[in-house]
């Protein structure tokens, strides 16, 4: 099938809504940082990532008091001393589920990303998964620079290349297959302004508090698709921007693991399709709550059975909207 261009409206926001880390000017950064008078913090979502925490929080800390004024590592009950490794590199640390208790146990990274919004106070807030095996500020100075540098952004997503390692083996690219197979193919069939995305899943983005605060997160790995769709809503594209940020070397999760997430995104598609009154969930699945995923298992009989998996997402309401 031959490639055309795009229709002119994306072109035009890719072309200004596009940044790359490699014209980042750090010093001019923190200067730009000093004169708006902004705070920012980083939050790290975790779980067991003790090989890894430790050379992104020292990358993270490297930036406090120029452009960074805190750092926190948002735990998910990490049993592998994920926790204590990163007290000790610089960060300040917090179990997901005592943060917001009220609101009953965490439900996966969009809600520690939610609950991180009560524990930090910074007016721009960026989150950077803390899985990464490259670690690097750019990170965190890439995401940074569009929203310093034009006030009417208020969300960044960073895009990289993912190498995928497989077998001992490492592809130069081919990670990111829920994002080419379902998310970017759903955003372009249902909200196309958001088709100039280039990683719209990616972990590391960047938004202003003011924005935050006053949108829903979906729990689980349901977070990023609703964010985009929900500040598509509040902001328009163009409050939207992205940064090319080289590569990004993390742990490749199983297919099994991505067959689940890829269930939990398709669970916030058709919830925000239904909020929009495009499509019925209820009409959908017949009224049931789509929580149960079934896949299926070959056991060590060799026999292959079905097993269901619990995905259950729920949408915290913006954190604006809490009673205190």
């Amino acid at each position: 099938m031959a490639a055309h261009a795009p229709r002119t409206e994306l072109s035009d926001w890719f072309a200004r809504r596009t940044y790359r880390v490699d014209d980042v000017d750090v010093d001019a950064l923190a200067a730009a940082k000093r004169e708006s008078g902004l705070t920012v913090s980083v939050v790290l979502p975790s779980r067991n990532e003790a090989e890894t925490v430790e050379g992104m929080v020292s990358a993270v800390a490297g930036l406090s008091g120029s452009l960074v004024d805190e750092l926190v590592v948002i735990d998910g009950g990490s049993t592998d001393g994920t926790p204590e490794i990163a007290a000790a590199a610089g960060a300040r640390v917090h179990q997901d589920a005592a943060v917001l208790p009220e609101h009953g146990p965490c439900l996966g990274k969009g809600d520690a990303l939610w609950r991180s919004l009560a524990v930090t106070s910074g007016d721009v807030v960026a989150f950077v998964d803390s899985d990464i095996k490259n670690p690097s500020p750019r990170f965190v100075t890439g995401l940074l620079a569009p929203l310093l540098a034009d006030r009417s952004v208020e969300l960044v997503k960073a895009f990289y290349e993912r190498p995928l390692e497989s077998g001992g083996q490492r592809s130069p690219s081919g990670g990111g297959r829920v994002t080419e197979l379902l998310a970017r193919p759903l955003l372009n069939l249902l909200w196309p302004p958001l088709a100039g995305l280039v990683q719209p899943l990616s972990g590391e983005y960047a938004g202003r508090r003011s924005l935050l605060e006053r949108i829903p997160f979906f729990t689980g790995y349901g977070v990023e698709l609703g964010m985009l769709v929900d500040t598509l809503g509040a902001a328009g594209i163009d409050a939207i921007a992205q940064v090319d940020v080289g590569e990004r070397i993390h742990f490749n999760q199983s297919l099994e693991a991505l067959s689940r997430m890829a269930y939990a995104i398709s669970q916030v598609a058709l919830t925000r399709l239904d909020a929009e009154g495009r499509a019925s969930l209820e009409a959908i699945t017949g009224g049931a709550t789509p929580a149960e995923y079934v896949q299926y298992v070959r056991g060590e009989d060799g026999v292959v059975r079905p097993a269901a998996r619990d995905v259950t997402i729920i949408e915290r309401p913006p954190l604006a909207t809490l009673a205190g």
